[in-house]
């Protein structure tokens, strides 16, 4: 086994996630700490336009397999292909986003190659010549340092975590072609219903606006929406306004939705229920508006107002587009 880290870089719709490059700068901490370098593998179609942004942001060497096999995403596609590769190569430690492709992926990955897994970790280290990985356990309520059997390591990386290295444009990729292994693809996707245009996805925004059950029915994200557009920020909501069909399930945050941590996270009419604090209580900054003073969510807040979020969002919103106006 060697002493390099392979990234699993992720694009969508080729453009890059902001997860790949957050991993390529802890990749090359681990990298150093253990001889090796940082190297990125990337799958795709039409892709050769982002092996130079790959590079500028620290790999070494850029794995690209370019098939049109792999336009889109692909559990067998991509878990044959990156398998191939990481047995050729031989890397220390193999790290992916815990994104929806990251999840989906790198357990199918690990069990190929027969070895653990940590997931949604949010930090990682070297010990011993080891990867250490820390991941939230007992949703969120405590975290677990954990070490890894068998070699290659394993880990996904929750979105907004880690820092992105600043590129250094004096890079130039270094691209070795990779076979795409996609005769054996027994499951294809054929269409995919996208969002709706200019809808941000919460597991990686750096602004989330989310409405509970105190914004009353669908009309009450009017004020979450344009509070979010104001702000270029991500609509999340909680178990209970998606279970009363206000609101898409793909905002929802929580144990049974998804786990952000965003730089600034404003939750509005929203309690604060256990299972919603699991899959937001990383954020960095949590503003919490809600009429009840004993509510939860005021308990893990960095701010709170008390009142009607009817009243407080509006006004919220007009100082801050006059904040906005001044930069």
């Amino acid at each position: 086994m060697g002493n390099n880290v392979l990234v699993i870089a992720e694009q969508r719709g080729g453009v890059l996630k902001k997860v790949t490059f957050e991993l390529l700068g802890v990749g090359a901490a681990l990298a150093s700490r253990l001889g090796g370098s940082v190297e990125a593998a990337l799958l795709g179609s039409g892709l050769d336009n982002l092996s130079e942004a790959l590079a500028q942001h620290g790999a070494a060497k850029v794995y690209l397999a370019d098939d049109p096999g792999l336009a889109r995403y692909s559990s067998e596609g991509y878990c044959n292909t990156l398998a191939a590769l990481i047995q050729t190569i031989q890397p220390a430690i193999v790290l992916a986003g815990a994104t929806a492709m990251g999840k989906d992926l790198a357990p199918r990955l690990a069990a190929r190659l027969g070895v653990g897994l940590a997931s949604d970790c949010t930090d990682l280290e070297i010990d011993n010549g080891r990867l250490l990985a820390t991941r939230p356990i007992f949703a969120g309520k405590a975290l677990a340092k954990v070490k890894l059997n068998g070699d290659p390591q394993m880990a996904t990386v929750r979105p907004n975590v880690l820092p992105v290295p600043a590129p250094d444009a004096s890079r130039t990729p270094t691209v070795q072609p990779v076979a795409a292994v996609v005769d054996r693809i027994r499951a294809r996707v054929v269409d995919i219903v996208s969002a709706g245009v200019g809808e941000i996805d919460v597991a990686e925004a750096n602004i989330i606006v989310s409405g509970g059950r105190g914004v009353g029915g669908p009309e009450g994200f009017a004020p979450i929406r344009s509070l979010a557009k104001t702000l270029g920020a991500a609509v999340g909501a909680s178990r209970a306004a998606v279970d009363a069909g206000w609101i898409e399930h793909s905002h929802q945050v929580g144990q049974t939705g998804k786990t952000v941590t965003p730089n600034l996270y404003i939750a509005c009419g929203i309690s604060g229920a256990i299972q919603h604090l699991a899959g937001m209580k990383t954020s960095k900054v949590i503003v919490a508006i809600n009429k009840d003073p004993e509510a939860p969510i005021f308990k893990v807040a960095n701010y709170g107002i008390v009142g009607d979020l009817f009243t407080v969002v509006p006004l919220l919103e007009q100082e801050l587009k006059a904040l906005l106006a001044e930069q």
